[in-house]
């Protein structure tokens, strides 16, 4: 454990003396210095009082030598902002496999939407959801295809579906790329993101449309991030008039593929 050397750590950072934190506490001089030399170990009570004076949650203030995390994510906790201080989160990611005991993709319907951020981490919610492979994809990471609403990520429209690269490491974002993002409030949503983890424990929500405005969302309000990777589009755009002659095979070729996969994911909402 790493308390008495965290909260000596913290309390030097904040330019307080003992007396000065003791007294913010309620408790005596000596019963702090006890607890910084590791004599005596706090109660709950007083664990909460640390935790709330630090502004760091009691798991890190135990867990975590606070003193070997970067400057930027210690400013950061300093703050308030209970981030993930290792780097690489543990997030526990409820899945389904198909019978070869290959990851699945799920597709989360439409129908479905609404409930995804309550059901996200329940196996029950996630098996019964469709599921498909896409065999042009890597076997050894994680998708999941989510419906798109609205008309703010031009070129894709609403009603698409968008298949996203599941992230365990947020700080993996990278700035002006694309990513599926499921948050507390905001549900699912398809945006540009700019990590801004450092300055303000935040992420910025860009569209490309320049109708819809950026917008901050906590880190701690989020659920899920998803790294882009295609979109199937409800329809496809025809070729301008006098472009017909340079659609070759290939394109035609896409053409029968989508529509495949639009009947595909149309009979599998409609079984729902």
């Amino acid at each position: 454990m790493y308390l008495k050397e965290n909260i000596k750590l913290l309390r030097k950072r904040k330019k307080r003396s003992q007396e000065e934190v003791s007294a913010s506490l309620g408790i005596t001089r000596s019963a702090y210095n006890s607890y910084e030399n590791g004599v005596a170990e706090p109660g709950i009570n007083i664990l909460l009082k640390l935790s709330d004076f630090y502004q760091v949650n009691i798991d890190k203030l135990i867990r975590i030598d606070l003193s070997t995390i970067a400057e930027s994510q210690l400013t950061q906790l300093e703050k308030g902002f209970d981030l993930d201080v290792s780097g690489t989160r543990l997030r526990v990611l409820a899945t389904s496999v198909s019978p070869e005991n290959e990851e699945n993709i799920e597709l989360v319907p439409l129908k479905a939407r609404a409930g995804y951020t309550t059901g996200y981490a329940d196996p029950n919610y996630i098996k019964v959801l469709p599921a498909f492979n896409l065999p042009f994809l890597s076997p050894n990471k994680k998708y999941r295809t989510f419906p798109i609403a609205g008309d703010s990520m031009p070129p894709v429209v609403d009603g698409a579906f968008v298949t996203g690269e599941y992230l365990q490491d947020w700080n993996m974002v990278r700035n002006g790329h694309p990513y599926i993002v499921v948050s507390k409030d905001e549900g699912i949503v398809f945006k540009i993101l700019y990590n801004r983890i450092e300055e303000d424990g935040t992420f910025l929500l860009c569209s490309t449309n320049s109708l819809y405005q950026p917008y901050p969302l906590k880190v701690q309000d989020i659920l899920e991030i998803w790294k882009f990777v295609n979109y199937i589009n409800p329809k496809f755009e025809e070729p301008k008039q006098g472009d017909n002659d340079n659609v070759g095979p290939t394109l035609r070729m896409i053409q029968r593929e989508i529509g495949f996969i639009k009947d595909k994911v149309k009979n599998i909402e409609d079984k729902i």
